[in-house]
């Protein structure tokens, strides 16, 4: 069923890649087969010890072909549907991690975007490190105690990636595989503390090592690296398999404990998102201003051209500055004022839209009364207060996160 997983993967990754990608992850993934099958030709040479000491424990691998068939899944139907998969609209759409909709009600998404990925290459890493991993860590650990692992790890990383990007996409499952990569270590430590017939060889450890370092190589060229997400995914992984794989040597861990350390995670990611409550995105507030000014310039010069033509006086043109344009402002100020819950990523955004508004308010509310008097002098300050109110408004396209 591996073999067959992995081969539905690869056929499909390389479906969808462009040249350059296939090349870039032929290289890549070159090494890890052929250790596998240099691996695979010593064991029908001669019986290995610790591979049917594994297999003696856990006859058959479940948690993991499930756990990365969740993945590939997610990511057909995703290539299938309409919208780019590097498009945050869509990943957003798909469960991705962004701070407004997860921290207003939408919780699912700290384990839902685990099985989200932005790429083939993506989502190869992650579910080839998984599988990789999982063939001899969920026999030696067991099932339940991989499975549970795997999900603390990916939501405690979703957790922190808010924490850090509140308002960026966050997407795939390297905090979880981290968390597996930690459990690995934590479990080898204590085979090799109380040595049995199921304390990893060096040769096996040396099938890793390829993989491993594509992850990380991996990571570090997307960006993800160095990352506390995928660091506090490893050291929960660490931590756990520490605590609970003391005993691996002679069997695998007691359920009691496990449930007891999944519950006091859940109990720990509670009070750990709680203070994430509420995050705004100033985004599309912001893009409405844009909407706002382009509404209003066309009212105003539609006006100007009447009067021109002398079909309206000046007093009338300063009353569709009062009747038309200044109210609509307000309202946008009252709206931008009431604003809490912004992330430090868009603080600077938030600044810069409240000066526009102070400034472009000013412009009108002096184009007005210099309309009613007649005062050109005040039509020009007029002129130069609109000037520096727009130079803030582009400043929040300019400085934006996304």
């Amino acid at each position: 069923m591996t073999i067959l997983l992995l081969a539905v993967l690869g056929g499909f990754g390389w479906y969808v890649m462009e040249p350059g990608e296939r090349a870039k992850i032929l290289r890549l993934v070159l090494g890890v087969f052929g250790s596998a099958k240099r691996l695979a030709t010593e064991r029908r040479s001669e019986p290995d010890p610790f591979d049917e000491a594994l297999r003696a424990r856990t006859r058959w691998v479940v948690a993991m072909p499930v756990l990365a068939l969740a993945h590939i899944a997610t990511f057909v139907q995703m290539v299938s549907a309409p919208g780019s998969l590097d498009d945050p609209v869509t990943l957003i759409a798909w469960g991705g991690n962004f701070g407004p909709n997860t921290s207003n009600g939408e919780w699912g998404r700290l384990v839902i975007s685990m099985f989200v990925h932005s790429g083939p290459l993506h989502l190869l890493v992650n579910v080839v490190a998984l599988v990789q991993v999982g063939l001899i860590l969920e026999r030696l650990v067991g099932p339940i105690l991989f499975t549970v692992v795997y999900f603390i790890a990916g939501i405690f990383a979703s957790v922190v990636s808010l924490y850090a990007h509140p308002v960026t996409v966050g997407v795939g499952a390297s905090g979880a595989t981290a968390g597996i990569y930690g459990l690995l270590v934590a479990a080898l430590i204590w085979s090799f503390v109380q040595r049995s017939a199921l304390t990893m060889p060096v040769k096996s450890l040396k099938v890793f090592a390829p993989m491993a370092a594509i992850f990380v190589l991996y990571n570090a060229v997307a960006g993800s690296l160095p990352s506390p997400a995928e660091w506090v995914g490893f050291g929960i992984g660490l931590a756990a398999g520490l605590v609970l794989t003391r005993g691996v040597a002679e069997s695998k861990p007691d359920l009691r404990p496990v449930a007891i350390a999944a519950a006091t995670a859940f109990a720990l990611t509670v009070v750990s998102a709680v203070p994430l409550r509420g995050i705004a995105n100033l985004r599309p507030d912001l893009d409405r201003l844009f909407e706002i000014e382009a509404r209003i310039a066309s009212t105003y010069d539609k006006a100007v051209s009447q009067f021109r033509l002398g079909a309206i006086s000046a007093n009338r043109l300063a009353e569709v500055i009062d009747r038309d344009i200044r109210p609509e402002l307000k309202t946008a100020t009252a709206r931008m004022d009431a604003f809490e819950g912004v992330p430090g990523e868009q603080r600077e955004l938030l600044e810069n839209a409240r000066e526009y508004l102070r400034l472009r308010n000013e412009s009108w509310r002096i184009r007005s009364e210099a309309l009613h008097k007649a005062n050109m002098p005040a039509l020009r300050k007029a002129d130069q207060s609109e000037h520096a109110s727009l130079l803030a408004l582009e400043k929040t396209r300019t400085v934006s996160p996304q």
